[in-house]
């Protein structure tokens, strides 16, 4: 039993635990057995003492099979089988820990049961997470004087206020950091004392994106303030869900979708708000908003290739990467290297900043500018780690490139049949077939061979170009160039065709698109692997759809519109099928972002 005073056992009963002291390790083996096998246990030394937010760290937290901290373990029922093999195995020197009153004079210096049984699961191949307390307490005192000093320890810090630190993430963009997170966390408290879920936060700055790109496409002044206003509310509950979810602990596959998606479809879906309002004053903007979600789309992809393709690379070494780390070091130019790449903070307040005071071709223009700016930033640094790094990339980094390339059949059936060797062979075919593509549709003056030859050829250059695994120091780059390829030439063609309604048909096709490529990346991110090749063979693959796209482009008025629209609902929902069974499924991972990379 725990020694009279402790709040133990009302601690764990408030954390959701319905508590059962066993005496003696046979009976914590018996106890184990006899519990249902889809519930989650926790064991914890009697002699315990923490913060009652290290226990909620340790036990609660869903996303891993098992985790501990000193003197408490808990188990999913995944886990649960390696757990009872561990405890059956042990001898009778874990009984005296357990049984019996305080002596007067306690010694305890006896070995600490949910610690052995935390290295049995490791001994047995379960992965422990450990986390990190910082302040927080969490310990098996020795002895008497030991309990009375860990007990102040624990009454000298504020766990909650520790809890509420470290809702917000580590590192965030300058922003958030200072103009939305200092208020948020408060927000996030609230919510979860209320019982609202991050999901329903979520849900909740979904909509008020929505009703933001509503007031937007009103093409008013006050729409526009309105829309602006929104829009950071909108941003201010992105930010409380994660804090919720981190306050509470509350992670979820279907949070993981949810997060993983909304905050694409909210920016798309304003720009799309914004391309209404301002056909509304009589300006046709589509193409500067198609031409925004192209570039913030092909920015994100840099991100997942780069670091899918260095994710597990051996011998990670880089001058680059050093002189990145020296300049971590010096405050200021922390925030500043954050906020040239325009993460999502950045990047909304400014879009609502304009969106206020002046007209969606203004916005568009600017945000433009800034991404470009920002993408050249990024991609430069990365380009130069991967030449001056020496680096040995693994299959699965292979694979992973491989996965984000998304090749369908045709390009498939010319890898087949071709082997190409090269250190940055694979990046310079995929550049070159999507220059000569895009060349050939720049200079085209309306005749029909240039256009076909372009798309066949870059059929084959990008066939060439995964003919080979995706092991050189540049091949990260073959996915973003093949999204920019395919994106590109739909905003082009859209852009120089006489069918009314091409380019809100291109919107629409390259967000469907868009969607199949982010749903792919956090599931590799997950590890749980790419979507069914099935799906990528079904989709056409990005060499099937620019050829697809760049025939239809030859009917003209009014049949390549017809086709945009058709091909759009039909990608759009082959792919939104597949993931949501997939997010909704017992197998998909509570992926959320902790690394706190801006997105």
């Amino acid at each position: 039993m725990p020694p009279v005073g402790s709040s133990l056992e009302a601690d764990l009963r408030s954390l959701g635990f319905d508590v059962r002291v066993a005496d003696g390790a046979a009976a914590v083996a018996a106890a184990l057995a006899a519990l249902p096998t889809g519930d989650r246990v926790a064991l914890v030394d009697h002699r315990f003492v923490g913060h009652v937010h290290s226990l909620r760290l340790a036990l609660t937290d869903p996303r891993f099979p098992a985790a501990a901290v000193h003197g408490a373990l808990t188990a999913q029922p995944e886990a649960r089988s390696a757990l009872l093999r561990a405890a059956s195995a042990l001898d009778d020197r874990y009984a005296d820990a357990l049984v019996g009153a305080q002596p007067a004079a306690p010694s305890w210096s006896v070995p600490v049961l949910p610690d052995t049984l935390a290295a049995g699961l490791e001994a047995d191949g379960v992965a422990v997470h450990r986390p990190d307390l910082g302040v927080l307490v969490a310990d098996v005192p020795a002895d008497g004087p030991a309990r009375t000093r860990a007990q102040a320890a624990v009454a000298a810090t504020d766990d909650e206020a520790v809890r509420l630190r470290s809702a917000v993430k580590s590192r965030d963009g300058f922003f958030t950091t200072f103009c939305i997170s200092p208020y948020s966390r408060y927000i996030a408290r609230w919510c979860a004392r209320r019982g609202f879920t991050p999901n329903q936060v979520t849900t909740a700055s979904l909509l008020t994106a929505l009703i933001a790109a509503a007031c937007a496409a009103t093409g008013t002044r006050p729409g526009f303030v309105a829309a602006g206003l929104l829009l950071i509310a909108s941003f201010v509950l992105d930010c409380t869900d994660g804090q919720l979810a981190r306050y509470s602990l509350q992670y979820s596959t279907l949070g993981a979708w949810l997060d993983a998606t909304f905050d694409r479809a909210k920016e798309y879906a304003y720009y799309a708000g914004l391309a209404l309002g301002a056909a509304r004053g009589g300006e046709d903007v589509w193409a500067l908003a198609l031409g925004a979600m192209v570039l913030q789309t092909c920015r994100h992809v840099v991100d997942f290739s780069f670091n899918e393709a260095n994710h597990d690379a051996q011998a990670n070494t880089s001058p680059t990467a050093a002189l990145s780390g020296r300049l971590d070091s010096v405050g200021w130019t922390v925030w500043a290297r954050r906020m040239i790449i325009l993460p999502i903070g950045e990047r909304w307040a400014l879009i609502a900043v304009l969106t206020a005071l002046t007209t969606p071709r203004i916005v568009f223009v600017v945000l433009l500018i800034g991404c470009a700016l920002a993408a050249c930033y990024t991609t430069a640094g990365r380009v130069l780690r991967s030449v001056t790094r020496r680096a040995s990339r693994t299959d699965r980094a292979a694979q992973a490139l491989a996965d984000l390339a998304d090749s369908g059949s045709l390009a498939e059936t010319v890898a087949r049949f071709a082997r190409v060797k090269g250190a940055v062979t694979a990046p310079v075919l995929a550049l070159a077939g999507g220059v000569l593509l895009l060349t050939l549709l720049w200079w085209n003056s309306g005749g029909v061979w240039p256009p076909v030859v372009g798309a066949w050829l870059y059929v084959v250059f990008a066939g060439l170009a995964v003919a080979s695994p995706l092991k050189g120091p540049l091949d990260w780059l073959v996915p973003p160039i093949f999204r920019a390829a395919e994106y590109v030439t739909i905003l082009l063609l859209a852009a120089r065709s006489d069918a009314p309604g091409a380019l809100p048909a291109a919107f629409g096709l390259v967000a469907a698109v868009a969607y199949h490529h982010y749903d792919t990346v956090y599931r590799i991110r997950g590890g749980t692997g790419a979507p069914p090749h099935w799906l990528v063979r079904m989709t056409g693959g990005h060499e099937g759809r620019v050829l697809v796209v760049t025939l239809a482009a030859l009917a003209q008025n009014p049949g390549f519109t017809t086709v945009l629209w058709v091909l759009t609902a039909y990608i759009a929902l082959a792919v939104l099928i597949e993931s949501v069974r997939f997010w909704v499924s017992s197998g998909a991972p509570a992926v959320h972002d902790e690394t706190g990379e801006p997105a």
